[in-house]
């Protein structure tokens, strides 16, 4: 996987709130704790719904990756032109869509498959975090009547925090692009559930990755889909700018032991579709990585002597992951500075 080129600078340049609902009928809080039990009793999709095969044409900037009952898995192509994956599952009344790539023609794209399939209406469109990548395609989706639906603190970062991707020289073009972004008009805290007929669709918050971080799980008899949004990053290292790595280590050793109990297929926001070993795979890289830096700063070692010593541990580990590249480097001096006490993360919202 390469990165595109109008991208780049995402990835070279940087150095007590209750849920707001349109429909109360439609959403409700539900917590994590729930969802093994639901698993077990889950209802049967409707059989009547066409299983497509998976989408392989190379006008398409990703592949369409069927999942089961209505769920679909849109992977990123091995050019980056769609910037991230994305999803959408089907209902009984309606289609609920996960993510909404980097740029709108890639989302359009998505809209066309979609299309394909059914003819049902979008009813919401939910955003796993912030960041451009995942949320440039907003505008497609709401000018079908989408709701847009993210945890609480998307709502002042989508428009503040992603000006910092395109470095201190953002273009005046670039910076309209960023403060147009349609933004997300229902906000949760902790978990709420959507429903597309009566299928349930829930969506909870986890940190790590960014502070505003959602996971969207859809039960399929008594397996799951969890759509991962940037938590899991699968044999692909990830964007730390925004990570805190201590929780989202606790994060994934929480999806690790869910997807003990019951079959689970993990769509993470970059890669492919994956497993539970898939998801202690990108636990280890971020356990790894905190030892050898750690190792390092204990030995003395700082700045660029610090990333020099190890780079090579990273590198003979994980350097056959996509984005190595890219990310090596400013993953072990993001995670320098986070144990040092001198990173900065975006803050939280305080109120609305």
């Amino acid at each position: 996987m390469t990165v595109p080129s109008r991208l780049r600078p995402f990835f070279t340049n940087v150095p007590a709130f209750r849920c707001r609902v349109h429909n109360a009928d439609a959403l409700r809080c539900l917590t994590m704790r729930t969802l093994l039990l639901a698993l077990l009793i889950a209802p049967m999709f409707s059989p009547a719904l066409a299983q497509a095969p998976a989408s392989t044409s190379a006008a398409l900037p990703f592949t369409l990756k069927p999942l089961g009952h209505g769920i679909y898995a849109a992977i990123d192509n091995s050019q980056g032109d769609a910037g991230a994956n994305a999803g959408f599952i089907i209902g009984d009344d309606a289609v609920l869509v996960v993510d909404t790539f980097e740029n709108a023609r890639a989302a359009q794209a998505l809209l066309g498959e979609i299309r394909m399939l059914t003819k049902l209406p979008i009813k919401f469109v939910v955003n796993t975090h912030y960041h451009l990548d995942h949320v440039a395609g907003n505008a497609v989706f709401a000018k079908e009547g989408a709701v847009i639906v993210a945890h609480r603190n998307v709502l002042s970062w989508i428009h503040t925090e992603n000006l910092k991707f395109f470095g201190k020289d953002i273009k005046p073009e670039q910076k309209s692009e960023v403060e147009s972004l349609a933004a997300p008009e229902v906000l949760y805290e902790s978990a709420v559930e959507l429903r597309i007929g009566a299928v349930p669709v829930r969506v909870e918050y986890y940190p790590g990755h960014t502070g505003g971080d959602s996971i969207v799980i859809v039960q399929q008899e008594k397996t799951a889909v969890v759509f991962c949004g940037d938590l899991f990053w699968r044999q692909t290292l990830p964007n730390l700018i925004d990570a805190s790595t201590l929780p989202w280590m606790e994060t994934l050793l929480t999806f690790g032991k869910f997807s003990a109990e019951s079959p689970i297929t993990f769509v993470p926001g970059h890669g492919d579709t994956g497993s539970s070993a898939d998801i202690a795979a990108f636990r280890g890289y971020l356990s790894d990585l905190r030892d050898w830096v750690g190792a390092a700063r204990k030995s003395g070692k700082t700045g660029a002597s610090l990333t020099d010593a190890v780079l090579p541990q990273v590198k003979q580990k994980y350097g056959s992951w996509q984005f190595f590249d890219y990310f090596a480097k400013r993953n072990i001096a993001d995670v320098e500075a986070e144990l040092g006490g001198t990173k900065r993360i975006p803050s939280p919202a305080t109120s609305r």
